[in-house]
């Protein structure tokens, strides 16, 4: 690989001209091989975030960061290999109910998950609410998972996508975070890196998401559609609403528990919407229905049958969880604290804020405020009441299960403002957008 002056780069992006792809190669190499300060990365990060990458910079950024460390070989795998990637949101358990499922029906998921960030819950924090449950699996035996059991939820190893981690941990400590270039290069580097055939991405927007306007959340899915084309890999979005939570359940154990409802045949009407739309674009990609209909068909026949469930079940005792969970919720931890939030006046409910909720639920325990916090997973929030719902002055909005007398004092403020009551509203869609 040609050597270049990294201070030409950076002045080339400072005054926004186009890097050319060994360019980009060489850097991620280089900061990599720690031959290349922190220092000089986040000023090129910096001129990034205020000039963007063009698609022709975007490709090679990305495939160099997946490049930066292991690509996983699952090519021996017969099945399909399909993944999914939500972009974060408060009551956001699809993966848990969706990868079991889509398994089911014969595509195989190895579903890499991230822990909770700010105010959005993560998959592997609520997975590690199951008694005994092991998210962290190295390489060969996340392989081995997904080979037997045509599943794995786990963590992203230390080794795929070293660049991309590093590069994350600059851009928090220097406010370069909310770059649409660099949010797309990060998702799909570590997706990429798994050596999948198809990608789902639930892109979120609204009050609880990363990108709350509808317009940001569209160029985020298109971006990440384009990387994906760019590198051979069929993906598509669906552009979904986060200004109230997803589902009733906002935590970690009480989560496990409603994606146990949906395995069962259950759970509320968004969360069972969602799961069947994204996985009958899992099947699609994977081609294993080539129909909508037909997809959510042999879906819902593996919730019917019992399958999704079992398959859930073999995937817990793998990764040396209880599997008992699936039939006795009481194995999954509590809280003993409980508050009920009422309605102050009679209406319709106009407002369940996601981003408030999110926070509260942080605030308790089910989230972390820094990196090395500790999550509470027996502590959540229970939504009874969301937007479009009809209430009485006293009715109960929400149930808050906590532990902790200064902790929950903290999120009770967040919890009172996130409701508001007004006029007649109507329900809001829950997906309301697709880009393929």
């Amino acid at each position: 690989m040609a050597h270049h002056s990294i201070i030409e780069l950076i002045e080339r992006k400072r005054d926004d001209g186009t890097l050319l792809a060994d360019e980009l190669q060489w850097i991620i190499a280089e900061y990599t091989a720690d031959r290349l300060p922190d220092y000089q990365m986040s000023s090129l990060l910096m001129a990034i975030f205020i000039n963007g990458l063009s698609t022709e910079e975007l490709a090679p950024w990305t495939e160099a960061m997946l490049r930066s460390g292991e690509v996983l070989d699952l090519s021996h795998i017969a099945a399909p290999k399909v993944d999914k990637h939500s972009t974060g949101g408060v009551g956001d358990k699809i993966s848990i109910p969706l990868a079991p499922m889509v398994a089911a029906c014969g595509v195989a998921v190895p579903m890499m998950s991230g822990r909770g960030l700010g105010h959005t819950g993560g998959t592997l924090d609520k997975l590690e609410s199951i008694p005994g449950f092991r998210t962290r699996l190295d390489r060969d035996e996340f392989v081995a998972t997904v080979e037997r059991h045509g599943l794995v939820l786990g963590g992203q190893s230390e080794t795929m996508a070293p660049a991309d981690r590093r590069i994350y941990a600059l851009r928090d400590s220097t406010g370069t975070v909310p770059s649409l270039p660099l949010i797309a290069s990060s998702i799909m580097s570590k997706k990429l890196a798994e050596g999948i055939d198809g990608l789902v991405l639930d892109v979120k927007t609204g009050s609880g998401a990363f990108m709350k306007d509808e317009a940001s959340a569209r160029l985020l899915a298109k971006t990440m559609v384009g990387i994906g084309s760019s590198h051979g890999t069929k993906v598509v979005a669906t552009l979904t609403s986060m200004n109230q939570p997803l589902g009733e359940a906002v935590g970690n154990a009480n989560e496990i528990a409603e994606s146990l409802d949906v395995l069962s045949g259950g759970g509320p009407a968004d969360v069972v919407e969602l799961t069947y739309s994204l996985g009958v674009d899992m099947l699609l990609l994977g081609g294993i229905e080539y129909d909508r209909d037909a997809a959510l068909q042999r879906l819902e026949q593996t919730i019917s049958s019992g399958t999704a469930m079992e398959k859930f079940q073999e995937v817990i005792a793998a990764q040396d969880g209880d599997p008992n969970v699936a039939n006795d919720r009481s194995l999954l931890p509590t809280a003993p604290l409980r508050f009920d939030l009422c309605a102050e006046e009679s209406g319709s409910v106009t407002r369940c804020d996601a981003h408030d909720i999110g926070i509260a639920g942080v605030r308790l325990g089910a989230g972390r405020e820094r990196k090395e916090d500790e999550v509470d997973h027996g502590v959540g929030i229970t939504v009874l009441h969301k937007v479009g719902d009809r209430v009485d002055r006293g009715d109960v909005l929400a149930v808050v299960e906590y532990r902790d007398a200064a902790r929950f004092d903290a999120a009770l403020p967040l919890l009172q403002r996130a409701w508001e009551i007004g006029e007649p509203t109507a329900p809001p869609p829950v997906i309301v957008g697709r880009i393929n």
